[in-house]
């Protein structure tokens, strides 16, 4: 690669990007689970280890860690459907309090244009049975989605107990991919990206448990119906960087409106949300993943959108870390540094278009590149 010119050089660089991004977005269906699987792997490591070292049999050593895995998603699962539950068996008072919201809706709209009431119901019921036919094409296809589901969750344990069984021959591979004098900063890497994905998925866990029980006992504390329902929806849909709090926040004015005619407990869970995500963002969240990586936002946006693009939800939840893993690679390889200088937050202390030495690969003088929070 040396002896080539620094054009054929990038383009190579480019065409491998490109291609493994089309490989993703093809393959999706079968590379997501063996992703999800590995980072699985990597957090349930210590205790797969910790069962070893007191003389457990190898096979019991994995299963059990597994075990405990589908006990905890059970567990959502079971919290978020009695949630669900409760809000179904609300329906007639929700169905009451939409009608007066669009009735209130319809009569500001008329105030001010020459859309009258009477066309606005033409129009919601044009638009209703559109989405009633959008919504019976959809149901046509849920077999298949909802096959697909099962072999998602059915392969991810399997997954998650072959990389555990067979991680020795997986590591002497990733040692024999590279040169003896590199196996040094090989370790280093491994070491750090399992440092990084363990944290940063614990952290995960404990920031679902304490959002919504913050924000859902806050809420509840103020009278808010449906509160542990909107706390655990927006823990949830916060693990997406950016996007997930936005929608989150949108989520729970939803539902507060469905279960309220008044606005003033739409303000307090929109005061409630914004005072928690604070504490989450700035003084919870630092602390608990303390990861020595950081990605700067631009590339954490475009990773959530394009993971979200190739492979739906499950691609935005696990942009992250992997976005995490590749910088950690890519800082210890010096035909890829300036990749990893892209994906991190840390900014040139001046000016590359004025300083010569802020232009080359050797380590300079940085400032935060965090943005600054109004």
């Amino acid at each position: 690669m040396k002896e080539m010119p620094l054009t054929v050089k990038r383009s190579i660089e480019l065409l491998g990007l490109s291609l493994c991004i089309a490989i993703f977005a093809i393959a999706s269906d079968i590379i997501m689970p063996v992703i999800m699987a590995f980072f699985i792997s990597i957090l349930l490591l210590p205790v797969y280890r910790f069962l070893r070292k007191y003389k457990f049999p190898e096979a019991l050593a994995i299963i059990l860690p597994i075990l405990m895995v589908f006990i905890f998603i059970a567990g959502i699962i079971w919290f978020f459907s009695a949630q669900i539950g409760i809000l179904v068996n609300d329906f007639p008072q929700i169905k009451e309090n939409v009608a007066k919201h669009l009735q209130s809706l319809q009569q500001w709209i008329s105030g001010f244009t020459d859309f009258s009431i009477a066309k606005q119901k033409q129009f919601i019921t044009e638009k209703s049975d559109d989405l009633l036919n959008m919504a019976g094409k959809a149901a046509s296809g849920a077999a298949l989605t909802l096959s697909g589901v099962f072999v998602f969750l059915g392969l991810i344990p399997i997954y998650v107990y072959l990389i555990l069984f067979y991680k020795d021959i997986l590591l002497r591979f990733a040692f024999m991919w590279f040169k003896v004098e590199d196996h040094a900063k090989v370790k280093e890497a491994v070491y750090e990206s399992e440092s990084i994905i363990k944290n940063y998925l614990v952290g995960l866990l404990i920031q679902i448990t304490y959002m919504t029980v913050f924000l859902g006992g806050i809420l509840m504390l103020f009278g808010i119906k449906h509160a542990l329902l909107i706390g655990v929806i927006f823990a949830i849909l916060n693990l997406i960087p950016y996007v997930g709090a936005l929608i989150g926040n949108i989520l729970g004015v939803l539902i507060t409106l469905s279960s309220s005619t008044e606005l003033s407990p739409v303000i307090t869970v929109l005061l409630v949300i914004a005072v928690v995500q604070f504490f989450d963002n700035n003084i919870l969240m630092p602390r608990i993943v303390g990861s020595k990586v950081k990605i700067n936002a631009l590339v954490s946006i475009l990773g959530v959108v394009i993971g979200g693009t190739i492979a739906g939800i499950s691609g935005m939840f696990i942009s992250m870390p992997l976005i995490a893993v590749l910088k950690v690679i890519f800082d210890r390889s010096e035909a890829f540094k300036h990749w990893g200088i892209l994906f991190g937050d840390e900014r040139p202390a001046k000016s590359p278009m004025s300083f010569a030495i802020y232009r080359k690969k050797g380590p300079v003088k940085t400032k935060s590149g965090t943005i600054a929070k109004k």
